[in-house]
């Protein structure tokens, strides 16, 4: 009977990650945020992309690739124009470099682990965490293609 009593102890004392219910913070953050998440052309994210440039013109081949991929598997939790479960996508990279794009779509887990700007997004979205869908560079870079045209 010692033992349960101890357990409650523990537990009372145990802190989740991710929930903090701490009103004066709230406040604070409120009105920090109340931009949004900040633009940051130089981060590059946390994955295998250091360096990324696009052409003048779109490749419409490149293009049409990564809008079949988006519609296959993006539209669920995002939209073009408008917040869904996750952020909406048109105009992407006037927020974020292209590295940064390319690094969150191939490597989600790490960029949310260890990037400011995604573990900013996450909180902003409430915890909804972008699934790693597994795609190659090339999959991943027609999608960045496509975003471009949105």
């Amino acid at each position: 009977m010692g033992g349960i009593v101890l357990s409650c102890g523990e537990k009372k004392e145990e802190k989740k990650d991710g929930f903090e219910m701490n009103r004066t913070k709230k406040t604070e953050t409120t009105a920090s945020s109340s931009e949004g998440v900040p633009v940051d052309m130089n981060n590059k994210g946390v994955g295998p992309v250091t360096s990324m440039s696009f052409d003048a013109e779109i490749d419409t081949e490149m293009a049409a690739r990564g809008e079949a991929k988006y519609n296959a598997i993006c539209t669920a939790c995002h939209m073009a124009e408008q917040r869904m479960i996750g952020p909406a996508l048109k105009g992407v990279f006037d927020r974020r470099s292209p590295e940064w794009v390319m690094n969150m779509i191939l490597n989600p887990d790490g960029m949310l682990r260890e990037d400011p700007i995604a573990k900013a997004l996450l909180k902003e979205y409430n915890n909804a965490i972008m699934l790693n869908q597994n795609l190659s560079q090339e999959e991943a870079r027609d999608l960045a293609e496509y975003l471009r045209t949105l």
